[in-house]
């Protein structure tokens, strides 16, 4: 089995995109695939074909009922806010360590595993956890999604230093364009690669489609 964390510098920066992308590229090569969305906020089941869980459960080829959801994402939250403030408005709290538990039973199994966070990487999943303490303690190659917004340059890196320091593995680098940039796509990556050190990167044009995007060989084999 091989599993990946896939992360972002922030919300809605396109996590879910990257993550489906790859899961169908994995399964044009014939490959198993398996994909997990342990914890989502803003969640609705009237509108779950929309959802993070629902647009994976399309790119893996499964229906989306509460059935499989619930299999790819047990914390489920109504409120779009972040995961312990969403959980805190329904009286509850993220389990967190049947949360990992969840995940490391799943990384033993066969084929590809992505699991997708939640959030960006420093986002608290209770009072004492964030995404950062979660891949810590999971300790996988990690997929760091970011954007080309004005700013992201300062965020990517931020993100890439505190991953170091919890000496957890940069898989790759997805700059992904967010269209909100006065700066090119191309030179944004050139800029966040001077000061990023050895990372591969791959970048990600405005409305380009899951299937278009194209990850390094190696993130493949």
């Amino acid at each position: 089995m091989s599993a990946y964390f896939v992360t972002a510098t922030g919300t809605d920066i396109g996590k879910t995109f990257v993550t489906a992308g790859l899961l169908r590229r994995l399964r044009a090569q014939g490959r198993a695939v398996s994909a997990l969305k342990p914890v989502v906020s803003g969640f609705a089941m009237a509108t779950a074909a929309q959802s993070d869980p629902g647009q994976l459960l399309a790119a893996l080829g499964e229906p989306v009922t509460p059935e499989t959801v619930a299999r790819i994402a047990p914390w489920r939250y109504a409120a779009p806010l972040s995961p312990d403030m969403a959980a805190a408005r329904e009286g509850r709290e993220i389990p967190y360590d049947e949360m990992v538990g969840f995940c490391r039973r799943a990384a033993e199994t066969a084929g590809t595993l992505l699991i997708e966070g939640v959030g960006g990487v420093m986002v608290p999943l209770d009072a004492q956890h964030t995404v950062l303490d979660w891949m810590s303690e999971l300790r996988l190659p990690v997929i760091l999604v970011a954007g080309s917004y004005l700013g992201t340059i300062s965020h990517t890196l931020t993100a890439l230093a505190a991953l170091r320091q919890r000496g957890l593995a940069l898989a790759l680098l997805v700059i992904n364009d967010t269209g909100e940039s006065p700066v090119p796509l191309g030179e944004t990556a050139a800029a966040i690669a001077r000061f990023a050190g050895a990372v591969s990167i791959a970048t990600i044009a405005r409305h380009a489609s899951e299937r278009d995007f194209a990850a390094p060989a190696a993130l493949l084999a």
